[in-house]
Protein backbone atom coordinates (compact mmCIF):
# COMPACT_ATOMS: atom_id res chain seq x y z
CA UNK A 1 0.00 0.00 0.00
CA UNK A 2 1.88 3.41 -1.27
CA UNK A 3 1.38 6.36 1.09
CA UNK A 4 -0.58 9.36 -0.11
CA UNK A 5 0.87 12.64 -0.97
CA UNK A 6 -0.59 14.26 2.15
CA UNK A 7 1.15 11.36 4.66
CA UNK A 8 4.37 11.88 2.26
CA UNK A 9 4.58 15.67 3.59
CA UNK A 10 3.83 14.49 7.06
CA UNK A 11 6.21 12.76 7.27
CA UNK A 12 8.71 14.84 5.64
CA UNK A 13 7.80 17.38 8.43
CA UNK A 14 8.17 15.43 11.06
CA UNK A 15 11.74 14.06 10.06
CA UNK A 16 12.72 18.01 9.17
CA UNK A 17 11.62 18.70 12.97
CA UNK A 18 13.81 15.85 14.28
CA UNK A 19 16.79 16.83 12.14
CA UNK A 20 16.28 20.73 13.35
CA UNK A 21 16.33 19.29 17.00
CA UNK A 22 19.01 17.05 16.54
CA UNK A 23 21.24 19.54 15.03
CA UNK A 24 20.26 22.88 17.37
CA UNK A 25 22.48 24.07 19.96
CA UNK A 26 22.50 23.64 23.67
CA UNK A 27 20.70 27.42 24.20
CA UNK A 28 18.25 26.72 21.36
CA UNK A 29 16.82 24.12 22.82
CA UNK A 30 16.72 25.55 26.00
CA UNK A 31 14.99 28.35 24.46
CA UNK A 32 12.50 25.96 22.60
CA UNK A 33 11.54 24.27 25.82
CA UNK A 34 11.63 27.51 27.82
CA UNK A 35 8.94 29.14 25.92
CA UNK A 36 6.39 26.23 26.10
CA UNK A 37 6.54 26.87 29.87
CA UNK A 38 3.17 29.50 30.13
CA UNK A 39 3.66 30.68 33.27
CA UNK A 40 7.47 31.15 32.90
CA UNK A 41 6.70 33.05 29.38
CA UNK A 42 4.10 35.24 31.20
CA UNK A 43 6.28 36.01 34.08
CA UNK A 44 9.30 37.00 31.65
CA UNK A 45 6.92 39.62 29.93
CA UNK A 46 6.17 40.45 32.97
CA UNK A 47 9.28 41.37 34.42
CA UNK A 48 10.32 42.40 30.43
CA UNK A 49 7.51 45.55 31.35
CA UNK A 50 9.08 46.28 35.01
CA UNK A 51 12.74 46.75 33.21
CA UNK A 52 11.12 48.64 30.32
CA UNK A 53 9.32 51.03 32.41
CA UNK A 54 12.54 51.54 34.77
CA UNK A 55 15.09 52.05 32.00
CA UNK A 56 12.80 54.74 30.13
CA UNK A 57 10.88 56.08 33.58
CA UNK A 58 12.22 59.70 31.98
CA UNK A 59 9.14 58.86 29.42
CA UNK A 60 6.57 57.08 31.40
CA UNK A 61 6.87 59.02 34.65
CA UNK A 62 5.19 62.28 33.94
CA UNK A 63 7.51 64.22 36.69
CA UNK A 64 11.01 63.81 38.19
CA UNK A 65 10.66 61.91 41.54
CA UNK A 66 11.98 65.15 43.89
CA UNK A 67 9.15 67.16 42.21
CA UNK A 68 6.64 68.22 44.47
CA UNK A 69 3.06 69.27 44.24
CA UNK A 70 2.88 71.70 47.97
CA UNK A 71 -0.69 71.44 46.97
CA UNK A 72 -1.58 68.32 46.97
CA UNK A 73 0.41 66.52 49.75
CA UNK A 74 -0.98 63.59 50.94
CA UNK A 75 -3.47 63.60 47.65
CA UNK A 76 -5.48 60.36 46.89
CA UNK A 77 -4.90 58.51 43.33
CA UNK A 78 -6.95 60.30 40.48
CA UNK A 79 -8.25 57.93 38.58
CA UNK A 80 -9.07 58.68 35.17
CA UNK A 81 -12.91 57.71 33.75
CA UNK A 82 -14.98 57.87 30.87
CA UNK A 83 -18.29 59.24 32.49
CA UNK A 84 -19.99 60.97 35.66
CA UNK A 85 -22.88 62.50 36.98
CA UNK A 86 -22.52 65.05 34.09
CA UNK A 87 -22.50 62.66 31.17
CA UNK A 88 -19.54 60.96 29.24
CA UNK A 89 -16.92 61.48 27.33
CA UNK A 90 -14.40 59.96 24.66
CA UNK A 91 -11.46 61.36 26.18
CA UNK A 92 -10.41 60.53 29.58
CA UNK A 93 -10.84 62.77 32.45
CA UNK A 94 -10.09 63.51 36.16
CA UNK A 95 -12.24 65.61 38.54
CA UNK A 96 -10.67 69.16 39.07
CA UNK A 97 -9.54 69.82 42.70
CA UNK A 98 -11.01 72.52 45.34
CA UNK A 99 -9.73 73.67 48.91
CA UNK A 100 -11.60 73.14 52.04
CA UNK A 101 -11.07 73.50 55.31
CA UNK A 102 -11.51 70.36 57.78
CA UNK A 103 -14.03 71.51 60.51
CA UNK A 104 -12.35 69.61 62.99
CA UNK A 105 -8.71 70.61 62.63
CA UNK A 106 -9.63 73.58 61.05
CA UNK A 107 -6.51 72.88 58.15
CA UNK A 108 -6.70 73.47 54.75
CA UNK A 109 -6.66 70.47 52.53
CA UNK A 110 -7.79 69.59 48.91
CA UNK A 111 -10.44 67.87 48.05
CA UNK A 112 -12.20 66.47 44.34
CA UNK A 113 -14.49 68.76 42.61
CA UNK A 114 -16.68 67.27 40.73
CA UNK A 115 -18.47 69.95 39.08
CA UNK A 116 -15.05 70.34 36.96
CA UNK A 117 -12.97 67.95 34.49
CA UNK A 118 -9.76 68.15 33.54
CA UNK A 119 -8.80 66.40 30.38
CA UNK A 120 -5.93 63.40 29.84
CA UNK A 121 -3.65 64.17 26.80
CA UNK A 122 -0.56 62.09 25.43
CA UNK A 123 2.78 62.71 24.25
CA UNK A 124 2.68 66.59 26.27
CA UNK A 125 5.55 68.58 26.96
CA UNK A 126 7.22 68.19 30.31
CA UNK A 127 10.43 69.31 32.31
CA UNK A 128 13.49 68.77 30.10
CA UNK A 129 15.05 65.53 31.34
CA UNK A 130 18.01 63.28 29.86
CA UNK A 131 16.53 59.52 28.90
CA UNK A 132 18.71 56.94 30.09
CA UNK A 133 21.37 59.80 31.39
CA UNK A 134 22.59 60.96 27.61
CA UNK A 135 19.38 61.49 25.33
CA UNK A 136 17.64 65.26 26.27
CA UNK A 137 13.97 64.43 25.76
CA UNK A 138 11.16 67.10 26.10
CA UNK A 139 8.29 65.38 26.19
CA UNK A 140 5.88 62.53 28.70
CA UNK A 141 3.52 59.94 28.15
CA UNK A 142 0.47 61.54 29.56
CA UNK A 143 -0.48 64.72 31.38
CA UNK A 144 -3.32 66.97 31.55
CA UNK A 145 -4.26 69.70 28.91
CA UNK A 146 -4.48 72.46 31.35
CA UNK A 147 -0.76 72.32 32.42
CA UNK A 148 -1.87 71.07 35.84
CA UNK A 149 -0.85 67.89 37.74
CA UNK A 150 -1.93 64.28 37.41
CA UNK A 151 -0.98 62.04 40.09
CA UNK A 152 -2.50 58.48 38.95
CA UNK A 153 -1.06 57.15 42.72
CA UNK A 154 -1.47 60.13 44.77
CA UNK A 155 0.91 61.95 46.55
CA UNK A 156 3.18 61.51 49.44
CA UNK A 157 3.54 63.74 52.33
CA UNK A 158 5.49 66.22 50.63
CA UNK A 159 3.38 66.32 47.75
CA UNK A 160 5.75 64.19 45.24
CA UNK A 161 3.91 61.33 42.59
CA UNK A 162 3.97 58.01 43.63
CA UNK A 163 3.37 56.67 40.52
CA UNK A 164 6.73 58.93 38.84
CA UNK A 165 8.29 57.41 42.42
CA UNK A 166 7.79 54.07 41.50
CA UNK A 167 8.63 53.92 37.87
CA UNK A 168 12.18 55.61 38.94
CA UNK A 169 12.37 52.88 42.24
CA UNK A 170 11.90 50.19 39.57
CA UNK A 171 15.21 51.12 37.60
CA UNK A 172 16.80 51.17 40.79
CA UNK A 173 15.92 48.34 42.67
CA UNK A 174 16.09 45.98 39.59
CA UNK A 175 19.41 47.41 38.50
CA UNK A 176 21.17 46.68 42.02
CA UNK A 177 19.47 43.18 41.56
CA UNK A 178 21.40 42.75 38.18
CA UNK A 179 24.65 44.29 39.52
CA UNK A 180 24.79 42.70 42.93
CA UNK A 181 23.78 39.02 41.34
CA UNK A 182 26.84 39.78 38.50
CA UNK A 183 29.46 40.66 41.38
CA UNK A 184 28.29 37.74 42.56
CA UNK A 185 28.33 35.66 40.35
CA UNK A 186 31.19 36.45 39.23
CA UNK A 187 33.27 35.90 42.42
CA UNK A 188 31.48 32.25 43.03
CA UNK A 189 32.69 30.78 39.58
CA UNK A 190 36.08 32.47 39.93
CA UNK A 191 36.25 31.22 44.46
CA UNK A 192 34.47 28.05 43.54
CA UNK A 193 35.70 26.94 40.43
CA UNK A 194 39.43 27.19 41.58
CA UNK A 195 38.37 25.38 44.94
CA UNK A 196 36.38 22.72 42.61
CA UNK A 197 38.88 21.83 40.12
CA UNK A 198 42.26 22.10 42.32
CA UNK A 199 40.79 20.02 45.48
CA UNK A 200 43.54 19.52 48.53
CA UNK A 201 44.62 22.13 50.76
CA UNK A 202 43.68 25.10 48.02
CA UNK A 203 40.25 23.49 48.12
CA UNK A 204 40.35 23.51 52.12
CA UNK A 205 41.54 26.87 52.41
CA UNK A 206 38.89 28.54 49.89
CA UNK A 207 36.45 26.64 52.05
CA UNK A 208 37.50 28.11 55.19
CA UNK A 209 37.08 31.82 53.97
CA UNK A 210 33.45 30.90 52.63
CA UNK A 211 32.70 29.57 55.60
CA UNK A 212 33.60 32.71 57.71
CA UNK A 213 31.66 35.10 55.67
CA UNK A 214 29.28 32.77 55.54
CA UNK A 215 28.61 33.06 59.16
CA UNK A 216 29.27 36.96 58.94
CA UNK A 217 26.31 38.51 61.14
CA UNK A 218 24.40 40.58 58.04
CA UNK A 219 22.51 42.89 60.25
CA UNK A 220 25.34 44.26 62.21
CA UNK A 221 27.59 43.95 58.59
CA UNK A 222 24.99 46.32 57.12
CA UNK A 223 24.85 48.91 60.54
CA UNK A 224 28.08 49.27 60.44
CA UNK A 225 28.77 50.21 56.59
CA UNK A 226 26.15 52.26 56.80
CA UNK A 227 27.46 54.21 59.50
CA UNK A 228 31.04 54.11 57.79
CA UNK A 229 29.38 55.55 54.27
CA UNK A 230 30.00 59.30 54.94
CA UNK A 231 26.79 61.66 54.93
CA UNK A 232 28.05 63.97 52.43
CA UNK A 233 28.28 60.98 49.47
CA UNK A 234 26.16 61.44 47.16
CA UNK A 235 22.83 59.01 45.98
CA UNK A 236 24.80 57.73 43.46
CA UNK A 237 27.67 57.01 45.55
CA UNK A 238 25.93 55.15 47.76
CA UNK A 239 23.94 53.40 45.22
CA UNK A 240 27.51 51.89 43.62
CA UNK A 241 28.72 50.86 47.36
CA UNK A 242 25.32 48.94 48.23
CA UNK A 243 25.50 46.64 44.87
CA UNK A 244 29.08 46.19 45.59
CA UNK A 245 28.35 44.61 49.14
CA UNK A 246 25.70 43.38 48.43
CA UNK A 247 27.15 41.51 45.29
CA UNK A 248 30.50 40.72 47.70
CA UNK A 249 28.73 39.00 50.69
CA UNK A 250 26.24 36.65 48.00
CA UNK A 251 29.01 34.54 46.77
CA UNK A 252 29.45 31.55 48.90
CA UNK A 253 25.91 29.76 48.81
CA UNK A 254 26.88 29.54 44.64
CA UNK A 255 30.38 29.06 44.96
CA UNK A 256 29.77 26.00 46.99
CA UNK A 257 27.48 24.45 44.96
CA UNK A 258 29.93 24.95 41.72
CA UNK A 259 32.33 23.43 44.16
CA UNK A 260 30.34 20.38 44.62
CA UNK A 261 29.64 20.11 40.82
CA UNK A 262 33.07 20.64 40.02
CA UNK A 263 34.63 17.81 42.22
CA UNK A 264 32.29 15.33 41.01
CA UNK A 265 33.15 15.64 37.67
CA UNK A 266 36.75 16.54 37.74
CA UNK A 267 37.40 12.69 37.50
CA UNK A 268 35.34 12.54 34.35
CA UNK A 269 37.24 11.05 31.13
CA UNK A 270 36.47 14.45 29.43
CA UNK A 271 38.23 16.29 31.47
CA UNK A 272 41.18 13.89 32.11
CA UNK A 273 41.72 14.24 27.97
CA UNK A 274 40.85 17.91 28.06
CA UNK A 275 43.66 17.89 30.62
CA UNK A 276 46.40 15.81 28.60
CA UNK A 277 46.04 17.45 26.11
CA UNK A 278 47.53 20.70 27.12
CA UNK A 279 44.20 22.76 27.75
CA UNK A 280 44.96 25.50 31.05
CA UNK A 281 42.55 25.38 33.79
CA UNK A 282 40.65 27.97 32.71
CA UNK A 283 39.40 26.51 29.81
CA UNK A 284 38.89 23.11 31.25
CA UNK A 285 36.58 24.23 33.19
CA UNK A 286 34.92 27.02 31.42
CA UNK A 287 34.52 24.63 28.09
CA UNK A 288 34.25 21.40 29.37
CA UNK A 289 32.98 21.60 33.41
CA UNK A 290 30.81 24.35 33.86
CA UNK A 291 28.84 23.68 30.65
CA UNK A 292 27.94 20.20 32.39
CA UNK A 293 25.97 21.73 35.14
CA UNK A 294 24.65 24.81 33.08
CA UNK A 295 21.28 23.95 34.40
CA UNK A 296 21.85 24.23 37.76
CA UNK A 297 23.79 27.63 37.78
CA UNK A 298 21.44 28.92 35.19
CA UNK A 299 18.55 28.04 38.51
CA UNK A 300 20.61 29.69 41.12
CA UNK A 301 21.66 32.33 39.78
CA UNK A 302 17.80 33.43 39.13
CA UNK A 303 16.83 32.72 42.14
CA UNK A 304 19.71 34.99 43.54
CA UNK A 305 18.07 37.90 41.95
CA UNK A 306 14.93 38.06 44.30
CA UNK A 307 17.50 37.58 47.23
CA UNK A 308 19.22 40.91 46.36
CA UNK A 309 16.44 42.76 45.50
CA UNK A 310 14.91 41.65 49.28
CA UNK A 311 18.07 42.68 50.85
CA UNK A 312 18.10 45.86 49.33
CA UNK A 313 14.49 46.79 49.94
CA UNK A 314 15.04 45.45 53.64
CA UNK A 315 17.99 47.53 54.18
CA UNK A 316 16.71 50.85 52.53
CA UNK A 317 13.28 50.01 54.66
CA UNK A 318 14.99 50.29 57.79
CA UNK A 319 17.48 53.07 56.88
CA UNK A 320 20.54 51.02 56.56
CA UNK A 321 20.41 50.82 52.84
CA UNK A 322 20.19 53.99 49.78
CA UNK A 323 18.43 57.13 51.77
CA UNK A 324 16.79 59.99 50.50
CA UNK A 325 17.29 61.39 47.76
CA UNK A 326 18.01 58.54 46.07
CA UNK A 327 14.78 56.23 45.03
CA UNK A 328 13.79 52.66 45.41
CA UNK A 329 11.23 50.53 46.60
CA UNK A 330 12.44 50.14 49.92
CA UNK A 331 13.30 53.90 50.50
CA UNK A 332 9.57 54.74 49.55
CA UNK A 333 8.68 52.28 52.04
CA UNK A 334 10.12 53.72 54.74
CA UNK A 335 7.03 56.24 54.86
CA UNK A 336 4.65 53.48 55.37
CA UNK A 337 5.91 52.86 58.53
CA UNK A 338 3.37 55.01 60.41
CA UNK A 339 -0.10 54.60 61.76
CA UNK A 340 -1.25 58.19 60.09
CA UNK A 341 0.24 55.98 56.89
CA UNK A 342 -1.92 53.07 57.01
CA UNK A 343 -5.47 54.93 57.87
CA UNK A 344 -4.70 58.10 55.37
CA UNK A 345 -2.30 57.23 52.51
CA UNK A 346 -2.21 53.25 51.59
CA UNK A 347 -1.35 54.21 48.72
CA UNK A 348 2.15 54.57 49.63
CA UNK A 349 2.10 50.76 50.24
CA UNK A 350 2.02 50.20 45.96
CA UNK A 351 6.27 50.09 45.67
CA UNK A 352 5.38 46.86 48.06
CA UNK A 353 3.09 45.13 45.19
CA UNK A 354 6.01 45.76 42.62
CA UNK A 355 8.59 44.09 44.95
CA UNK A 356 5.96 41.38 45.00
CA UNK A 357 5.49 40.83 41.55
CA UNK A 358 9.54 41.29 40.73
CA UNK A 359 10.42 38.40 43.33
CA UNK A 360 7.23 35.57 42.02
CA UNK A 361 8.63 36.42 38.43
CA UNK A 362 12.03 35.89 38.98
CA UNK A 363 10.80 32.69 41.02
CA UNK A 364 8.51 31.08 38.18
CA UNK A 365 11.11 32.24 35.69
CA UNK A 366 13.93 30.20 37.66
CA UNK A 367 11.72 27.33 37.40
CA UNK A 368 11.04 27.54 34.02
CA UNK A 369 14.94 27.81 33.37
CA UNK A 370 15.47 24.67 35.55
CA UNK A 371 13.17 22.27 33.60
CA UNK A 372 14.24 23.63 30.46
CA UNK A 373 17.96 23.34 31.25
CA UNK A 374 17.27 19.84 32.45
CA UNK A 375 19.00 17.49 29.52
CA UNK A 376 17.04 14.91 30.41
CA UNK A 377 13.48 16.81 29.49
CA UNK A 378 11.59 15.32 26.56
CA UNK A 379 11.78 17.29 23.41
CA UNK A 380 8.78 17.81 21.91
Amino acid sequence: MTDTPQETRAERSEREKREKYYSASQWTLIWWRFRRHRAAMAAATILGLMILIGLFAEFFAPYSPTERNSSYQYGAPQIPKFCDHNGCSLRPFVPGNKTERDPVTLRSHTVPDPETRRYVQFLVEGKPADLLGVIPIHTRLFGLEDGQKLHLWGTDDLGRDVFSRTLYATRTSLSIGVLGVLISFGLALMIGGIAGYAGGLTDSAIQRVTEVVRVIPVIPLYMGLAAAMPREWSGTQVYFAMTVILGAVGWPTLARRIRSQLLSIRGEDYVTAARLAGARPGRIIGTHMLPSFTSFIIVDLVISFPYMILSETALSFVGLGLRPPAVSWGVMLQQAQSIRVIEQAPWLFIPAGFVVVAVLAFTVIGDGLRDAADPYSEAR
